[in-house]
């Protein structure tokens, strides 16, 4: 760099507002650009260091450090090259990232961690879970929050393909995991870890605990408001997990209204106060179906599984936790919710007038609302003798 050319110094501070798009820090800040010159004709050669070969968004970046050099006035062409950095620049990034930490910590646990983390568990399968969690994600970031989901449902990872990211993969720097960024979300799942599709996980206890500590310590999540697991169904070792690694995770329990769900949804949420994690609510997915009657033209609501589950679940969990359990929000049942897990697009996304994205984004605005909070948490405390 010649910084006698204040192009050169312009050019850096336009750069200063370009941000990698995995790690989302500015690009200066993480000392990607390699070298900025300028010819006498006002062309801008600048050269970025990608932290590995083949990152997945180079172009995006390239894109981006285009369109920010190009904004400078006296700037009459930009030409952008991609370096990749050394073990040497892989090494102090990672440093510089972790903040001298070198012991593979999970950072949500740290007194000073301002991440709300949340714990979605269901009872049983079938009811709603992972598409809960993403929709709920999806609304939280589009209210501005930074958010993570972490897809800790290990055999029936679900959430990459949701969102559009299945045959996405993470990209790694050092020992480092960079989550998979999707709409304005960071994420990691096991899914992307596996050499293919296809290929299935056949893990028990101390392999699946080790599966959960490397996606919580070793990804790279930055600063994050919220961040959100989807919790396989049930009460087994991931749960429990769970609960050693995160204790002060808060926890939304996922029911549908039939007495058979309800019944196993309460069960999900003793666990999780079994495991110190407080239960803040729950939420009735599937609650009704709003249809256009045959017979009358005009629009019914039917109770396609019955009724009253989710407030029974609420009822049940606040007299055996001891305190008020709230029933946060009833899901109607609705295909295209469905259909936009299918195809990989979030209904809070593409149709957010639904009345199950309206619920759902209900249910984001009721979270922030709430805020963090210190009930149920542990404080980290020790007693100082006088």
């Amino acid at each position: 760099m010649t910084p006698e050319n204040p192009l050169v110094t312009a050019i850096t501070k336009a750069l200063a507002g370009v941000n990698d798009p995995e790690i989302r820090k500015p690009i200066t800040e993480l000392g990607m650009v390699k070298r900025i010159d300028i010819s006498d004709s006002g062309r801008a050669d600048i050269e970025v260091l990608l932290t590995v070969a083949g990152c997945p968004l180079k172009d995006t970046l390239r894109r981006d450090v285009t369109a920010a050099a190009s904004g400078v006035p006296g700037v009459e062409q930009v030409e952008v090259s991609l370096g990749v950095m050394s073990d040497e620049q892989r090494a102090s990034l990672r440093d510089s990232l972790k903040g001298g930490q070198t012991e593979r910590d999970i950072p949500f646990v740290r007194p000073d961690s301002l991440t709300k983390v949340i714990a979605i568990a269901s009872g049983k399968g079938g009811v709603g879970k992972s598409s809960v969690t993403v929709n709920l994600a999806m609304a939280l970031a589009l209210r501005g929050q930074t958010v993570g989901v972490l897809d800790a449902d290990i055999y029936g990872h679900s959430v990459p393909a949701m969102l559009g990211i299945a045959d996405a993969r993470p990209t790694s720097v050092e020992d480092m995991i960079m989550p998979v960024p999707s709409n304005g979300l960071k994420v990691m799942s096991i899914g992307m870890l596996k050499p293919r599709r296809d290929q299935v996980v056949a893990w028990r206890g101390p392999i699946l605990d080790r599966a959960l500590h490397q996606m919580l310590a070793d990804v790279y999540w930055g600063d994050l408001d919220y961040l959100l697991l989807d919790l396989p169904p049930g009460t087994g070792d991931v749960a429990i997990s769970v609960g050693q690694k995160l204790p002060n995770a808060e926890v939304i329990v996922v029911t549908t209204p039939q007495q058979a769900a309800a019944e196993v949804a309460e069960r999900a949420g003793t666990m999780a106060s079994m495991v110190n994690q407080r239960v803040i609510g729950v939420v009735e997915n599937m609650s009704f179906l709003v249809a256009t009657c045959p017979h009358c033209g005009e629009q019914h609501s039917y109770d396609v599984f019955g009724s009253g589950g989710g407030e029974e679940v609420a009822t049940t969990l606040s007299t055996r936790l001891g305190y008020d359990v709230p029933l946060l929000a009833q899901v109607p049942l609705d295909p295209t919710l469905r259909a936009g897990g299918d195809r990989g697009v979030p209904i809070i996304t593409s149709d957010p007038g639904q009345p199950s994205a309206e619920a759902l984004a209900s249910l984001a605005d009721s979270l922030i609302r709430k805020g963090r909070g210190l009930a149920g948490r542990k404080l980290n405390l020790q007693p100082v003798a006088h």
